[in-house]
């Protein structure tokens, strides 16, 4: 048996600590909400994220080791379910994240139903963290270019019959993402120009931003910490801080995990430091030229 104090040492256990919290940033959760939704100990959540794991873990470590298999393949991840899915796997271990990007994009181009590059360009989607000015500028430059403005939260409310908070307490995260995707698919359906402002958290499923990607041209609106903060707090929202001394240190942790999500949008313009009217003015030159500019659609 392995004492607490060597667990703490070990690599491994320091290594899940660290997907644990990175995953848990990139879903917006703070570890007491972790806790409370997966009906865990709040202390053995932070004992986890801290590297000091349950003995049964390295235990089933030390039988994959033997096995020689991974932990996926030992508690059944679909990607360890045929020959074909680990063969897969083999192909893109170690790859680049360029390479990888054009063994996904080829893999869409089999599997996928085509989307024209001029459809894709016609729908703008915004996307990143609350505060950066998804609602507020993409409400102008909807305005600008007379086309419908979109918040997908609010369509995602509509198809659940209540709001974003009651989705979650009476159904958990698995259903919001479902309904996520299903108000996704349907503003696709039904509108052919329109910009979309996206929750912060639609990175969070490969299925759902994968949807977003292939049919919307994706801007990543970001901000820094201190402003994400501080204008979610001017609009009177305090639960970001509310009973939360490490409000700051989570938001930070987010924007981290989510950052590489974000950087696979078509573009990046950041509104630090800027006044409303200068980030209007800055979108629009950026954007002009780039969605469907040659085709008047929007100007």
């Amino acid at each position: 048996m392995t004492d607490s104090s060597e667990q703490a040492k070990d690599p491994f256990l320091i290594a899940l600590g660290e997907r644990l919290k990175t995953l848990r940033a990139r879903r917006g959760l703070t570890r007491k909400a972790l806790a409370r939704m997966a009906d865990v100990s709040e202390r053995h959540l932070a004992n986890l994220e801290s590297g000091v794991g349950n003995v049964t873990v390295l235990f089933l470590r030390q039988l994959t080791s033997v096995l020689n298999c991974t932990l996926a393949e030992a508690i059944g991840d679909e990607t360890a379910s045929s020959p074909e899915w680990l063969m897969i796997r083999e192909i893109l271990r170690g790859r680049s994240e360029t390479e990888l990007a054009k063994g996904r994009a080829a893999l869409a181009g089999v599997y996928d139903a085509p989307t024209s590059e001029s459809a894709r360009r016609q729908r703008v989607a915004m996307i990143g963290l609350r505060g950066a000015g998804k609602s507020t500028l993409g409400q102008m430059l909807a305005d600008n270019w007379a086309v419908p403005f979109i918040e997908l939260s609010r369509q995602i409310e509509a198809l659940a019959g209540c709001s974003i908070s009651e989705i979650y307490n009476l159904y958990g995260p698995s259903a919001y993402r479902r309904y996520e995707y299903r108000a996704l698919e349907d503003v696709i359906r039904r509108f052919r120009r329109a910009v979309i402002a996206t929750p912060g958290g639609i990175v969070s499923d490969p299925a759902t931003f994968k949807l977003l990607l292939s049919h919307t041209y994706t801007v990543w609106m970001k901000a820094s910490p201190e402003d994400h903060m501080g204008r979610v707090l001017a609009q009177g929202d305090t639960r970001p801080t509310s009973g939360n001394r490490e409000a700051m240190e989570d938001l930070k942790r987010i924007m981290e995990s989510r950052a590489q999500f974000y950087s696979k949008a078509d573009e990046v313009f950041d509104t630090s430091d800027m006044t409303q009217e200068a980030a209007f003015m800055g979108l629009v030159d950026q954007l002009r030229g780039s969605v469907l500019a040659q085709d008047k659609v929007f100007y």
